[in-house]
């Protein structure tokens, strides 16, 4: 039975959100078990004790992390926070994944000091899937946030390790890489860029060239790659950017004349459509790759239904062994 461990006292909407949602997805996962780490009271109120069966477990705590705590140090004197005995159970193998919705940094401290890097990987890398033009299962975009300084060999074993997760998880057979750059020609960028350019184009990837800002929701890669911190400012500018659009589109149709109520009406399916490719939430979660076991961040905001998507995210990357097709790739 496959099983994963949540932070259940991590997020804005914790733990009721995470709670919600579990008992959705539960019945959906027969083959997998699912572990809370957490305020053991709090949740016991909230779970009814029929849930609590071969499939669902609880494990008290009595720690959480804050957002405000500094990562390192948290995850070093905070022994008995719901984040870092769900890790431990990870790496003592009483869990085969991790989903956390707390302190970013804290989880990514947590997932390669308690849970390990696979061999050959020099730096993790944190990867969400985005929504692209033409698309219904988006682009990954790596790293996001996990590394604020990068090297290009970094980009290139990103690269790789997102290749693979987008052949095993949405079944796209050579997915075309594309770096993210400030230009379209191959000496575009700072050195780090320029080579990782030649690392990326000597590589056995499909690799497509540079890829600018504007083209990142066209559909010109399956795949794109940047380093950390552009990658951090580019996720935020397209959420902000398609939460801001989708929310200024409903107000002027629900709130325009009668004629704009009556258009709104017509393109109804079509607006529909639009919504849906632009929900995020379908997409699940963001997955640090590289270290030995599937760990998923979710937006600290997430209601019910992202963190429903993720659980199946997590599920499905289990049940595909993505981390050992890593693990088997960096050992050649």
């Amino acid at each position: 039975m496959r099983t994963i461990a949540i932070d259940a006292m991590g997020g804005e909407h914790a733990p009721e959100a995470i709670v919600e949602a579990v008992l959705a997805a539960k019945s959906e996962m027969p083959q997998t078990k699912l572990i809370l780490f957490g305020d053991a009271a709090r949740l016991q109120k909230l779970i009814p004790a029929t849930a609590l069966d071969g499939h669902l477990e609880i494990v008290g705590t009595t720690e959480v992390i804050q957002d405000e705590d500094e990562p390192v140090k948290a995850i070093r004197h905070k022994k008995d926070a719901s984040l870092v005995v769900a890790a431990r159970y990870v790496k003592a193998g009483k869990a085969d994944a991790l989903l956390s919705l707390g302190n970013t940094g804290a989880l990514l401290a947590a997932s390669i000091f308690i849970i390990g890097r696979i061999k050959g990987v020099a730096r993790p890398g944190l990867m969400p899937t985005l929504p692209a033009q033409g698309s219904t299962t988006g682009f990954n975009m790596i790293d996001v946030g996990a590394n604020a300084q990068s090297k290009p060999e970094f980009l290139l074993e990103w690269a790789k390790m997102a290749a693979c997760y987008v052949t095993e998880m949405r079944g796209v057979v050579k997915p075309s890489v594309g770096l993210l750059n400030n230009g379209a020609e191959f000496d575009k960028g700072d050195p780090t860029h320029q080579t990782a350019y030649q690392l990326l184009k000597d590589s056995e990837l499909n690799f497509v060239g540079n890829v600018e800002g504007n083209d990142l929701l066209a559909g010109k890669a399956e795949v794109i790659v940047t380093d950390g911190f552009t990658g951090n400012a580019a996720l935020k500018t397209i959420e902000g950017t398609a939460g801001v659009l989708l929310h200024q589109l409903k107000a002027v149709l629900l709130n325009g004349t009668l004629t704009t109520k009556i258009g709104a009406l017509l393109v109804k399916n079509a607006l529909s459509s639009l919504r849906q490719t632009f929900d995020t939430a379908r997409y699940g979660g963001a997955v640090l790759l590289g270290v030995n076991a599937p760990v998923v961040k979710t937006h600290g905001r997430s209601t019910k239904r992202p963190i429903y998507y993720t659980l199946k995210q997590l599920d499905k990357m289990l049940a595909k062994d993505v981390i050992g097709k890593f693990r088997a790739q960096f050992k050649q």
